[in-house]
């Protein structure tokens, strides 16, 4: 019985990380030799924080003659509806701050208000690279080269020197057009309160020859990187994302070298990280979305970003862009579909209600570390009748160990193909009906609490909610290892107790084996993020408590000495010999 416990316990544990690694794939870093010629980047352009803007000023359309430059470097094009010099324009509502330019009326900047980086500032959504001629978010493409080169020069007239976007629906419109008969509409429309973190974006461009239906394409970004300790990755680099025909794809580097384009009607099509989401929304049109990986920097700071286009095959008309975090709420509130995105595993069904739960002590609460204690402690309670029956079913095949060990003695030497291996087995069967032992009692209820320990896992490694949230003292970040290494520590000495206290049915060598776990598993968590660590500490503690109860509740061993059937033998010979003697005697 002790084996296959021992066995439970070692593949549970395998299952669980290589679950994890599979749910959050490693990122890919290139070799020097494989780095795209056509990455043109070699870093990212610090973006310093924006001011508060002042309120909305209304700016006309300019319909004089205007003198401008083209990408060629030639003077002397002659504009209809033109801004005269490259300038930006900041939209601000209550949870981003966006910043568009007029020079190809795209967007240059998207800041999170609520989640920040290390340095403090708002999390950005697009890296900007330093080569200027990389397209930025919603720059549009046609086939003609020359005219993709005009469009992204050309200085649009903004509706707004500045937009700050309350409760109420504001749009910001960029116009261009000039005597050659090219005009140019895009018109971004925000409404924070019913749709946060959204922007609607249509777009129509118009020649002398007719209506063109160009591409839009969402520049690199979402760059965030990769943490972890000792193997273990708990942040998710750049990867392509899709859901399409009531399935999810996620596409890594490798997967978008080999097929880079996808066709079909698509409920979100975009890129995300381990956090954030840039998905657009198509609603009920075809489209075509093209992919292909970017690479930035260098050696440790090198990053893989993922650059996208979508060719709708209408113009895009009011196209809904989401740009924000991979909160679950949030993203049910814009679609039912996006919830998609956030990549819960195999246990989602029991992980949502987990998410729920945390939310709703947390807001109780107020802090996500006591949140965390609190869950565990009442998911605990609710698994004391398993876990118990689990210690009673250990402690009865501890004590039939000797009588167990007694038939296998007489049975030694059999190979597994003689029938008296069949007559050993019935022998132990009819034991444990005549004791009332399920040799399976002790593994079963443990398993049974497996599913949970795997949702709680995830949830706790991909909650947004946990990032950036502190706990107490030298915690500030549930969502990375804990700076000072205690709650491992005290996770591996919690174990340890808790291992030595289990009733246990293993020999001297399988107890050192099993001894040896909890140092293993301190080492693997120390780069885990805290919160988890936190979780399985609290587990860990609760099952110490609880195995002393139910140690009182059961009181100790009853443990029965078998003589081995050798001195068995020999007793009863002796005996024999002697009635033989008292008999001759008589």
């Amino acid at each position: 019985m002790e084996k296959r416990v021992l066995l439970a316990v070692f593949l549970s544990f395998l299952v669980l990380f290589v679950y994890q690694s599979l749910i959050v794939p490693p990122a890919q870093l290139p070799d020097d030799e494989t780095v795209s010629t056509e990455t043109r980047s070699t870093g990212l352009r610090d973006l310093s924080p924006v001011e508060t803007q002042a309120p909305v000023i209304e700016t006309p359309p300019s319909t004089e003659p205007l003198q401008t430059t083209d990408a060629s470097g030639a003077v002397g094009v002659s504009t209809v509806i033109a801004d005269e010099t490259p300038r930006d324009i900041v939209v601000e509502t209550d949870q981003v701050i966006a910043t568009f330019s007029n020079r190809g009326g795209v967007l240059k900047s998207l800041r999170l208000k609520e989640y920040l980086e290390e340095s403090g500032e708002p999390s950005e959504l697009v890296p900007v690279l330093d080569d200027q001629e990389a397209p930025l978010p919603f720059t549009l493409e046609v086939a003609d080269e020359q005219l993709n080169a005009q469009l992204r020069e050309a200085l649009f007239r903004p509706s707004a020197a500045s937009l700050q976007v309350g409760t109420a629906p504001r749009s910001l419109v960029f116009e261009y057009e000039d005597s050659d008969g090219l005009q140019v509409r895009k018109e971004y429309r925000f409404d924070p309160l019913n749709e946060p973190f959204v922007v609607r974006f249509s777009a129509s461009v118009r020649t002398s020859r007719g209506v063109i239906n160009p591409a839009v394409r969402w520049g690199p970004g979402l760059s965030s990187g990769t943490a972890g300790g000792f193997g273990f990755t708990y942040s998710q680099p750049s990867q392509a994302i899709f859901y399409r025909e009531e399935d999810v794809s996620r596409l890594d580097r490798s997967d978008l070298e080999e097929t880079p384009a996808y066709e079909g009607t698509f409920g979100f099509v975009g890129v995300d990280d381990h956090y954030f989401l840039s998905a657009a929304l198509p609603d009920t049109n075809s489209a075509e979305v093209n992919y292909r990986p970017v690479t930035l920097g260098s050696g440790d700071d090198q990053l893989v970003l993922i650059d996208y286009s979508l060719q709708f095959a209408e113009p895009p008309t009011e196209t809904r862009f989401y740009m924000g975090p991979k909160d679950f709420d949030i993203l049910g509130m814009i679609d039912g579909e996006l919830v998609q995105a956030v990549h819960f595993g195999f246990f989602s069904w029991l992980v949502v209600p987990l998410h729920r739960s945390l939310k709703w002590v947390y807001g109780y609460v107020g802090n996500y570390g006591w949140s965390i204690i609190i869950l565990t402690i009442m998911i605990n309670a609710a698994m004391f009748p398993l876990r118990h029956k689990s210690v009673v079913s250990m402690r009865k095949m501890q004590e039939l160990q000797p009588e167990i060990k007694s038939i296998q003695e007489r049975y030694k030497g059999l190979k597994a193909t003689d029938p008296g291996k069949q007559k050993m087995n019935k022998e132990l069967m009819g034991l444990y009906r005549d004791r009332g032992v399920n040799p399976a009692g002790g593994c079963l209820p443990m398993l049974a609490t497996m599913p949970v320990l795997f949702a709680f896992y995830s949830l706790l490694s991909v909650a947004i909610e946990i990032r950036d949230a502190p706990f107490v003292f030298w915690i500030q970040d549930l969502a990375k290892p804990d700076p000072l290494y205690v709650t491992p520590l005290l996770m591996g000495v919690t174990m340890m107790a808790q291992q030595r206290m289990t009733p246990s049915t293993a020999d001297a060598t399988q107890q050192k084996v099993m001894m040896v776990m909890p140092v293993v598993f301190t080492f693997m968590f120390l780069g885990a993020p805290s919160g988890l660590v936190l979780y399985w500490f609290v587990s860990n503690l609760w099952g110490v408590g609880q195995q002393v109860v139910t140690n009182r509740i059961i009181g100790p061993p009853k443990v029965h000495t078998i003589r081995p059937p050798a001195e068995r033998r020999t007793k009863k010979a002796k005996v024999k010999k002697k009635g033989s003697r008292e008999h001759g005697g008589g």
